[in-house]
C-alpha cells in the first residue's frame, strides 16, 4: 500500500483530495497542514518524513493571496518558494515522488492562443514569481516529480469566486464583473481526481519517465463575467451582471488577461478525460448544497 502525504490539507485542493480518499483504497493517506507539519522548517520536515515514510508527496500548500503577496513578499516566498525547495531536496534524499501544484500566473497573460508547457514563463506579479521559483526548485532539486499548473480554482470548500458570487448575487440587484480577463475555471474536485489517478498510475508502474510540467484546467474558455452569469443561471439567482474592464477594478497585483492553457500533454500522457467547466460547476454547486444541508 502506497503512503501518500498531502500538505496544505485544509485548503480547497487538499479538502477535495480528502473527500475522494475512499475511492482509492490502495493508498494510505496522511493529511497535514501547518499545525501538523511545517514544510518551511527543514528540521521538522526531515523528522516528519522519516516518521511518516511516504512514497508520494502531493504539495497542495500555497500562499494564494494574490494581492497581499505584493506587500507580504517574504511570507509568499517562504511558502511558495522555500517550501518546495525543501520538499524537493527531501524527496531526492528519501526517494519520494513529489507532485507540486502551480499556477497560470507564471505567464504574463499576453498570449492569444492556449499556453503549452513549452512557452517561456514571464510572471507579472509577486505571487506568480514565487510560484515559478517553486517550480524551478522542484525541477532542479529532485529527480522524480510532477508539476501541474492550474487556473481559476474553486471548490465546495474554502473561499473562492463561486461562493463569493453566490453570496453577492443574493445580496445585490446588480454586480460588476470583469469581462476582459479570459481563462478557464477549474473545479478542485476534478483536479484532485486527476492527481490521484496520476499517482495511482505512477505507483502501479503503468507510466514511467513522466517527470515534467503539465497543464490542467477544465475544458472550455470564459471570462469572469461569463463565469458569474453561469453561476447565477444555474442557481436561479436574479442579479444583473454588468461587464466591467480590469481598469475599472484596480488591484495591487496584475492579473493575466489571457490564461487559457493547452492540456494535450496531460491528457495524452495519462489518458485523462477532462470535463467542461459548465458541467463541473454544476457538480460543485450540488456539493455546496449538500454541505449546506448537513
Amino acid at each position: 500500500m502506497s503512503k501518500i502525504l498531502i500538505t496544505g490539507a485544509n485548503g480547497q485542493l487538499g479538502s477535495e483530495i480528502n473527500a475522494l480518499k475512499e475511492a482509492y483504497p490502495t493508498f494510505e493517506f496522511v493529511f497535514t497542514d501547518v499545525a501538523e507539519l511545517d514544510i518551511t522548517d527543514p528540521v521538522d520536515l526531515d523528522a516528519k518524513l522519516q516518521s511518516i515514510a511516504p512514497s508520494v508527496i502531493v504539495n497542495c500548500a500555497a500562499y494564494t493571496a494574490v494581492d497581499k503577496a505584493e506587500s507580504d513578499l517574504a511570507l509568499a516566498e517562504k511558502i511558495n518558494s522555500l517550501a518546495p525547495k525543501l520538499l524537493a531536496e527531501a524527496s531526492k534524499k528519501y526517494g519520494i515522488f513529489l507532485l507540486y501544484v502551480s499556477t497560470d500566473y507564471v505567464f504574463d497573460g499576453t498570449a492569444h492562443i492556449p499556453y503549452t508547457e513549452e512557452v517561456a514563463t514571464s510572471p507579472d506579479s509577486a505571487y506568480g514569481s514565487t510560484k515559478l521559483d517553486g517550480e524551478l526548485h522542484v525541477q532542479n532539486g529532485c529527480d522524480d516529480y510532477l508539476i501541474i499548473r492550474t487556473s481559476w480554482l474553486y471548490s465546495a470548500y474554502g473561499n473562492n469566486f463561486v461562493k463569493t458570487m453566490k453570496r453577492l448575487g443574493n445580496e445585490r440587484d446588480e454586480l460588476g464583473v470583469i469581462f476582459d480577463q479570459i481563462g478557464t475555471p477549474t473545479y478542485a474536485g476534478d483536479l484532485a481526481k486527476a492527481i490521484l489517478d496520476i499517482v495511482e498510475a505512477k505507483e502501479a508502474g503503468s507510466v514511467s519517465d513522466v517527470s515534467g510540467v503539465y497543464h490542467y484546467s477544465n475544458e472550455g474558455v470564459c471570462s469572469w463575467y461569463d463565469f458569474a452569469n453561469e453561476i447565477f443561471r444555474q442557481e436561479k439567482i436574479e442579479c444583473h451582471v454588468k461587464p466591467i474592464e480590469t481598469s475599472e477594478y484596480p488591484t495591487a497585483a496584475n492579473r493575466p488577461h489571457y490564461s487559457v492553457m493547452n492540456k494535450r500533454k496531460i491528457k495524452t500522457t495519462f489518458g485523462i478525460a477532462i470535463p467542461h467547466w459548465v458541467e463541473s460547476l454544476s457538480v460543485c454547486l450540488d456539493a455546496l448544497k449538500a454541505n449546506e444541508s448537513r
